[in-house]
């Protein structure tokens, strides 16, 4: 999904197959793919990789685009694209993409279920499992739905009550099911551009690690992960994470180094502009603002220190005349919100931020 890429936004191949098989030979063996990643030239240039003997030294995860599945023909279809993409006659494991409740009941209506049981009976998967992006209740919902042998959820130590979160990640492997990781890093954004105040207590930690070592440390610390995925688009990221995980082990960071995440945790917090409980009291706006919306990205923005990464999707919301800037300061919204935020200030100050 990250791999290298040339000034015109295509992959590049020699650089990425160098880094992929650069990883194979260094212990990786799970290589994690999908159907649109890369505009479909993902599954193309990892099939190129994987020639002259490295299938064999890996399993490959490949994914179903279910918001692509309209009928049931279409996964027969997606799934012979993708093993001809590959080039190869099977997939190790197989998952249902981004999954979510609504998605979910589409999947059980097309018999995607069927296909999928029909598909590892004739070999052209191995292991069946799903990725999720939707709340703790759905996730548990389609834990409980199928015999799965494994899911994929976003999870970090910023977000262990996000989505499936710390919960989910115990509810599945109670279960019985292999638990993928990803987004160890947020996206970036717990290692990019990080603010002061946590990169001061990193330095100021006994033990003297990168941000992203401390991250994927805190995940392999937990013995209900079972895997974690990095999208590595350099090869100093990979060696970097190779070292930082040929030594991660369950139940191996101490209280003192345990404390020092969640003093990184509580110091990324601290930057939070506005309390907002997204409990939607304000809505609907009589300007068309998106609030509650217009406030998590400016909260995550000033969190992570992102707003140069972040400010296309605001962009989008004055596209779809959502944005902060339409408020007229009428009062409205402040009359009935239950924390008794400042709305009309802090919508201006998130407009001035992003705009």
């Amino acid at each position: 999904m990250r791999l290298p890429t040339l000034p015109g936004g295509e992959v590049d191949e020699a650089e990425a197959i160098r880094i992929i098989r650069y990883g194979i030979d260094n212990g990786i063996n799970y290589v994690d793919t999908a159907y649109n990643y890369h505009g479909g030239k993902s599954e193309v240039v990892l099939g190129k990789a994987l020639q002259d003997g490295y299938r064999e030294k890996v399993f490959i995860a490949d994914k179903l685009p279910m918001w692509m599945v309209k009928e049931s023909e279409d996964c027969e279809r997606i799934l012979n694209e993708q093993l001809e993409r590959l080039n190869v006659d099977y997939i190790d494991f197989y998952l249902l993409h981004a999954l979510n409740r609504e998605t979910w009941h589409q999947a059980k209506k097309l018999n995607v279920l069927e296909f999928i049981e029909k598909a590892k009976q004739d070999g052209r998967i191995r292991h069946v499992g799903f990725s999720f992006h939707d709340e703790l209740s759905a996730f548990k919902e389609i834990v409980d739905g199928y015999d799965w042998e494994f899911c994929q959820i976003q999870y970090n130590y910023m977000d262990e009550d996000y989505q499936a979160g710390k919960e989910g990640l115990k509810y599945a492997a109670d279960k019985g099911l292999g638990v993928i990781i990803m987004e160890p890093l947020r996206g970036g954004s717990l290692v990019k551009n990080i603010p002061p105040q946590v990169q001061e207590v990193f330095d100021q930690a006994p033990e003297k690690r990168t941000a992203a070592a401390w991250a994927f440390r805190w995940l392999a610390n937990q013995p209900e992960v079972s895997l974690i995925l990095s999208g590595m688009g350099t090869l100093d990221q990979v060696q970097e994470n190779i070292n930082t995980l040929d030594s991660a082990l369950p139940n191996a960071l101490s209280e003192a180094e345990l404390a020092v995440i969640e003093k990184a945790k509580a110091a990324f917090l601290e930057r939070i502009q506005i309390l907002c409980t997204d409990c939607r009291y304000c809505l609907p706006c009589p300007q068309g603002v998106a609030i509650p919306r217009v406030f998590r990205l400016f909260n995550d923005a000033s969190v992570y220190n992102a707003f140069d990464s972040m400010r296309w999707q605001y962009e989008n919301m004055i596209k779809k005349a959502e944005d902060a800037g339409r408020c007229i300061a009428c009062g409205q919204c402040e009359e009935v919100c239950p924390q008794q935020l400042n709305i009309i200030e802090t919508l201006e100050r998130a407009h001035n931020a992003f705009a």
